[in-house]
């Protein structure tokens, strides 16, 4: 398993904007992506990779511990030429390559051969740059299994729900928001397939935006179910997200202490000391061992 930066926050910021970019610098996230995607029109497109790079270079750096660049799909005419002149220029500051609409797993594995090609030619060690899969509609959802099994770069996959929504006709305006009239969650099975194959292969599940910036309880709510499932973070793309965001996917004191001391009460049962006991009571609930790996999962996670 590839060793992964945290991501409970993931703040989008677009390419084309120096303003941006400079506000993002000092932000509280754990991660940032400079996008060259969805938020850059395509007049812009060239020149957002040179401010980028120029970003990029700039010794200020970021707070944040992990810097991102999304780059243009396949189906577009710019996602070998945003590798080679954002990675090949800069690509000692990135930390990994965020590929969005991805439909299979050809699609990942053309971008790692790409990425080593512009690795290499640049005079870098192939494979230090990571992947993050995005899955945008269904063609992806349904093959995101061998996605993720898809390249040893690979270090997360994120749920992009505004395509998504788009592709399945969904009725609504505001992405990550329910459809109007649908009284269930409507992003349960596609939050779910994602996770469970990012489970079964080592990668992180982070959820996609909320774009309701002035909906402060919306989107504390979508992040509380992503969070609740298992998710690892979240998309944000206003400041006023990043706190709730932070909070939500990091364990409480409370439950982290409560699942200490599950681990030391059942580590002491089942030692010699203890009897070798199988199954315990902590805190009125009966512990065996799936008790004891959800404890120690949750420690892992804080």
């Amino acid at each position: 398993m590839r060793e992964s930066l945290p991501r409970r926050t993931v703040l989008a910021v677009p390419g084309s904007s120096d303003r941006f970019i400079e506000k993002s610098r000092s932000l509280p996230v754990d991660a940032v992506f400079l996008d060259l995607e969805d938020a850059v029109a395509p007049g812009a497109k060239a020149e957002a990779r040179g401010r980028i790079v120029d970003a990029l270079k700039d010794p200020v750096g970021w707070s944040a511990p992990c810097v991102t660049v999304r780059v243009n799909d396949w189906s577009s005419p710019w996602t070998v030429g945003d590798l080679t002149a954002v990675v090949g220029a800069a690509g000692d500051r990135i930390d990994a390559i965020v590929l969005p609409k991805v439909t299979g797993p050809d699609q990942v594995r053309a971008l790692d051969l790409v990425l080593s090609q512009v690795e290499r030619e640049a005079g870098w060690q192939p494979g230090r740059i990571a992947l993050e899969a995005q899955i945008e509609e269904a063609r992806g959802l349904l093959a995101v299994n061998q996605i993720a099994a898809a390249s040893p770069r690979l270090v997360s996959l994120v749920f992009g729900p505004g395509d998504f929504m788009a592709s399945m006709g969904m009725g609504t305006l505001s992405v990550g928001s329910q459809p109007d009239g649908y009284t269930a969650d409507a992003f349960h099975h596609v939050l779910m397939s994602i996770l469970v194959a990012a489970r079964a292969h080592g990668v992180q599940a982070i959820d996609g935006p909320f774009v309701g910036i002035r909906d402060h309880e919306g989107f504390v709510a979508s992040a509380r179910k992503s969070a609740a499932l298992g998710y690892d973070g979240k998309w944000v793309v206003h400041p006023d997200q990043i706190e709730a965001g932070n909070e939500i996917f990091s364990p409480s004191a409370a439950v982290v202490e409560r699942a200490r001391r599950i681990v030391d009460a059942y580590n002491q049962a089942t030692s010699g000391a203890g009897g070798f006991t199988g199954a315990i009571e902590v805190d009125h609930e009966m512990v065996d061992e799936a008790g004891l790996k959800l404890a120690q999962s949750l420690l892992a996670k804080a």
